[in-house]
């Protein structure tokens, strides 16, 4: 870097620095720091929003004093007409801050149906194959505490059990990587006061008022909710009930797996004693699941009512033979036991 460009990095850096002296801003950020408490370099997924945005801020500030290395990606999932023009304009943003990022593509078929969701899992596997060539370790995102409320009634929506009422964690693990959202605590408002202060601009999705989206027409509900008293605090408490419980079952999950399972050297077959299919339905379910993830090599378990459905079988069967298929796995009963094998 040349003495020019180290000089306007530097004072880049005083200014972003100087933001701190707002009592508001500096608040949030020890707040932050007291989250995050990486000592590694990582990456940031940038969408340009609001909220993004403030992470994006909060994120150089650490970087500069953590002295670690964040890298900045903004996902382009070419969707919308005006996605390439839109991605290039937060770049620019982004760089008159001194905070460089790169642009992912998503190229390809695209949906035309459950478009968010597939695009979430589109822009969550392009950030981490960046990971993987970078070999780091940790995502960070711009989720907050209000997209917590929005994914805890979408799942309602779908039938979810507890597991996946309460998977939207601070920390979750992706292909061997985490992802990490900081945020996961703050409100919406607070974020917004960060990038307004910061930046004074920022990307307006038209898809966050679309209400041909599921989460667009959560949100309203929320909102309508809000005003008909619904206490958040409240609402918190029976997340962390929820979440609480749900690590209670995670244990005995483990458990049955250790106490009565077990996996080939090469794991491409596992056998289940008889005592696996004796414990209580949930344990049973999601320790099935877990076992057919595993071998099936799947990167999302299998749907529930199918795992339902092989349980049954498993548990209605008379005779000690029957084979059966599910999520790329051959599952056989042999006498008392059940081996589950990788389909070739």
């Amino acid at each position: 870097m040349s003495p020019k460009n180290l000089n306007v990095s530097n004072k880049t850096h005083k200014n972003l620095l100087n933001k701190l002296r707002d009592k508001r801003i500096f608040q949030i950020y020890r707040k932050f720091e007291n989250i995050l408490k990486l000592n590694q370099d990582f990456i940031v997924g940038v969408s340009g929003g609001l909220d993004s945005l403030a992470l994006c801020f909060l994120c150089k500030v650490y970087s500069i004093k953590k002295s670690c290395k964040a890298y900045y990606y903004i996902v382009d999932h070419r969707l919308r007409k005006n996605s390439s023009t839109e991605a290039k304009s937060v770049k620019k943003l982004l760089k008159k801050y001194n905070i460089k990022s790169d642009i992912l593509k998503w190229y390809g078929k695209k949906p035309i149906s459950n478009i968010q969701s597939l695009a979430r899992n589109k822009r969550y596997s392009l950030l981490i194959n960046q990971a993987k060539k970078l070999n780091i370790k940790t995502i960070l995102t711009g989720h907050h505490i209000d997209d917590l409320y929005e994914n805890f009634f979408i799942r309602i929506s779908r039938g979810s059990g507890l597991n996946g009422l309460v998977s939207f964690n601070e920390k979750t693990i992706r292909d061997k990587v985490n992802i990490v959202r900081p945020l996961i605590s703050f409100e919406k408002k607070h974020l917004n006061y960060v990038t307004t202060n910061v930046f004074n601009s920022y990307l307006d999705d038209p898809s966050n008022v679309d209400n041909k989206f599921k989460r667009v027409r959560i949100r309203k509900l929320i909102k309508n909710l809000q005003n008909d008293g619904l206490d958040k605090n409240k609402f918190l408490l029976t997340i962390k009930n929820l979440t609480d419980s749900n690590e209670t079952i995670k244990f005995y999950v483990a458990q049955n797996l250790k106490d009565n399972s077990y996996i080939y050297k090469d794991k491409s077959k596992i056998i289940l004693k008889e005592e696996f299919f004796k414990q209580p339905h949930e344990i049973t379910f999601r320790s099935l699941s877990e076992v057919i993830q595993f071998v099936g090599k799947k990167y999302y378990p299998v749907r529930g009512r199918k795992v339902d459905k092989i349980i049954d079988n498993l548990k209605g069967v008379r005779k000690s033979s029957i084979k059966l298929t599910l999520g790329n796995c051959i599952i056989r009963k042999v006498c008392n036991s059940i081996i589950v094998a990788k389909e070739r």
